[in-house]
């Protein structure tokens, strides 16, 4: 594990998000319902930015385009581009099923560190 200082935590609020940049990866810094979330911040499916992705009361973030849902834990694909309706199906053969990549978080000494 090779844990990396990403963001002050008091720079991180409540239900606040921030990108930033580690080890050459764009992480998406999320804190959702008490925890802190690092996901990669652009969506699998065509690599459009996910920083304004809707997160839902069961844990999942949507990206905002074509809303492929995946769960913040883990980051496996719980829905793989539903929209928009019809077309949907067919952007989603792009690209195959891929899952958002996750990493590990713990706040240490006022700082948001990340395993990446």
């Amino acid at each position: 594990m090779v844990w990396t200082k990403a963001l002050a935590a008091d720079d991180l609020g409540a239900g606040t998000r921030q990108v930033v940049k580690l080890s050459e990866r764009s992480l998406l810094l999320l804190n959702e319902s008490g925890n802190i979330y690092a996901v990669d911040s652009i969506c699998p499916h065509m690599k459009l930015p996910m920083k304004k992705g809707k997160v839902s009361a069961d844990g999942t973030i949507s990206c905002p385009w074509h809303r492929s849902e995946f769960d913040l834990a883990d980051g496996s694909v719980k829905s793989w581009c539903p929209f928009p309706p019809v077309v949907g199906s067919v952007l989603g053969k792009i690209s195959s099923e891929k899952n958002l990549g996750v990493f590990p978080t713990r706040v240490e000494g006022g700082q948001i560190m990340v395993d990446v």
